[in-house]
């Protein structure tokens, strides 16, 4: 069963190597055109670094189907940025969304404290209408050498609705190029899931040529939520994450990422 009810663990070693929670709202025009000065002093404290992106907009059809359609350039995007001292928590905010992402992720517990204060501090100073999208996106990356599994195959670690052409006997994976397995599913609630899972490269492979197996799961919520709706949106799209990471995983890799129960 892929998507049972587990104990939830906590991992010595674990392969997640980012989680991204991302909150679309209605377009916030001057979020675009002016500095965030209010929203960056409430969470300076936490977030001191700063710095912006400008990003090139897709361009705008406009008249299509019409006689003269034409295609109109749109303005930059401003990608606000504020980074903790560390570097390991940034927030980004834009015109259309607000998000948080760390590449040191210990628990959910702690992951919703630190969104707690930017998030009620950016609705009180833009008061979003709603949320159009909620979304949490866990990004893993498992590795043989690190986890000392270097002589067992990826079927021996990986569930088989996963592996793809992988899971096959008489497959060599030794001699596979490139096999991935990208699947979108909805789920309960209005819950949907995007998996993307399968042998890669972190950065193209720059500074880590081991091939590591990546298992992305990115869940969403869409509609038009209201703040009070936030919390417990997320607790649920949690929920559902830790669901598809312990149905994806075998029993080896389990006891090798060194499991600590946790309490409920």
């Amino acid at each position: 069963m892929l998507f049972s009810e587990y104990q939830r663990y906590q991992y010595a070693r674990s392969p997640l190597i980012e989680v991204i929670c991302q909150l679309r709202f209605p377009t916030i025009l001057t979020i675009n055109s002016d500095e965030p000065a209010d929203f960056q002093e409430a969470i300076r404290q936490d977030f001191p670094r700063y710095a912006v992106r400008k990003e090139q907009a897709p361009p705008k059809i406009v008249g299509a189907g019409g006689p003269n359609p034409k295609v109109e350039p749109q303005p930059p995007i401003a990608n606000h940025n504020f980074v903790s001292t560390d570097g390991l928590w940034k927030i980004n905010l834009t015109k259309d969304f607000i998000a948080l992402s760390t590449l040191r992720y210990t628990n959910w517990e702690d992951f919703a404290l630190r969104l707690d204060k930017p998030l009620a501090q950016f609705i009180q100073v833009y008061q979003p209408a709603f949320f159009q999208r909620v979304g949490l996106r866990y990004l893993n990356a498992i590795s043989k050498k690190r986890l000392g599994l270097t002589d067992l195959l990826w079927d021996d670690l990986i569930r088989s609705p996963y592996l793809g052409i992988l899971g096959e006997p008489d497959v060599d994976e030794t001699k596979v190029g490139r096999s991935s397995l990208d699947t979108e599913i909805a789920l309960e609630e209005g819950v949907r899931l995007k998996i993307h899972a399968g042998p890669g490269l972190i950065n193209g492979g720059k500074q880590d040529p081991e091939p590591k197996f990546i298992l992305d799961g990115d869940l969403s919520r869409t509609g038009n939520l209201t703040a009070d709706k936030v919390p417990g949106t997320l607790e649920e799209l949690h929920h559902y994450a830790e669901r598809f990471f312990h149905g994806a995983i075998m029993p080896e890799l389990h006891e090798a990422m060194g499991p600590t129960p946790m309490a409920e």
